[in-house]
């Protein structure tokens, strides 16, 4: 009797023993997809950041204010200095 349930709790653990690494190794599988899914958004945002750099240049914002806004420097005999 003794010996019986001795090897059902040997059993009972084995199977345990198995299904922890089966989890074990279906959480890392997805711990590894995550991580490329982080890696590949930080590649893009990375391309995001460069792309917002180059839109915000001032050669092209000054060039934009001169085309499309029709902006231009004023003369110096136009500007006027407020003084406190």
């Amino acid at each position: 009797m003794f010996l019986a349930l001795l090897a059902g709790a040997v059993f009972a653990t084995a199977l345990g023993v198995v299904y922890t690494q089966h989890q074990a190794r279906k959480s890392f599988v997805e711990l590894q997809a995550l991580q490329a899914i982080r890696d590949e958004l930080n590649i893009e945002w990375g391309r995001l950041q460069l792309e917002q750099s180059t839109w915000a240049t001032h050669g092209r914002i000054e060039m934009i204010a001169r085309d499309k806004l029709e902006m231009m420097i004023p003369p110096p005999d136009a500007v006027v200095l407020v003084k406190p």
